[in-house]
């Protein structure tokens, strides 16, 4: 953890609690330390130890910067099994990446939209994982849809669309000039996306782009696509 995170007005956390086991076994605090901290979308600063009582964490917090702006970057993403949806949102959320948008596939397995990842919340706290990993206090907005249409229209802003796709791709990230830009970019499931779907996309305006020739994993793909993206973004 890179900066502990809490929702506002939060001043306390339980022993079982991992941040407050960050607190005392990594980072061996006591009373009066302080640890760089931060409110979900909001504030970062420091927390100061008030107390240790039978391995609860209580503290103050004191603010000094905004902190919640996240990358002007959309990824558009057909579910994959949810052990690896795990790190891709893990990641996602690390990098800074502004919005998620969870869709259904033609080809990919249906249940995945019935996990408990997402019926549980689970993934919300994997959302703030990846934040505290990115050491940042904002946390990107998780939108769900029931297929890449609905997806598609979900995301019609203005800006450049792309579709990740080796099967249409026809521009690599090298030729690409995003800077100033709101990119949205589409990654597909493992089975890649279906021929109507593709249709889909290229209606929409996306512009098929390449990594490179090989195919990759969905979670390779999830993690390398918006990097470079960000790169010809100038963001990084």
């Amino acid at each position: 953890m890179n900066i502990i995170l809490f929702p506002p007005g939060q001043r306390r956390f339980d022993r079982e609690d991992p941040r407050a086991q960050h607190i005392i076994k990594v980072l061996h605090l006591r009373a009066d330390d302080s640890f760089t901290a931060g409110e979900f979308n909001g504030m970062r600063g420091h927390g100061i130890i008030t107390s240790l009582d039978d391995g609860a964490v209580s503290f103050d917090f004191h603010a000094e910067s905004d902190d919640a702006a996240l990358q002007p970057l959309t990824v558009l993403l057909a579910m994959v099994r949810p052990i690896c949806m795990r790190r891709i949102l893990r990641e996602l959320s690390s990098m800074g990446v502004g919005r998620i948008v969870l869709t259904s596939s033609q080809l990919g397995e249906k249940s995945y939209r019935e996990a408990g990842l997402y019926k549980d919340g689970e993934y919300a706290q994997i959302l703030v994982d990846g934040a505290m990993q990115g050491g940042h206090t904002g946390l990107p907005e998780v939108v769900f849809a029931s297929s890449a249409k609905e997806a598609i229209g979900l995301c019609a802003d203005d800006g450049a669309h792309l579709l990740l796709d080796n099967v249409i791709g026809a521009v690599g990230f090298s030729d690409l000039d995003l800077r100033g830009r709101h990119v949205t970019l589409a990654i597909g499931p493992e089975r890649g996306w279906s021929d109507e779907e593709r249709s889909l996309f290229l209606s929409a305006a996306y512009e098929g782009v390449l990594i490179g020739h090989h195919i990759l994993r969905t979670e390779t793909a999830a993690v390398a696509a918006p990097s470079l993206a960000l790169l010809c973004m100038g963001l990084i």
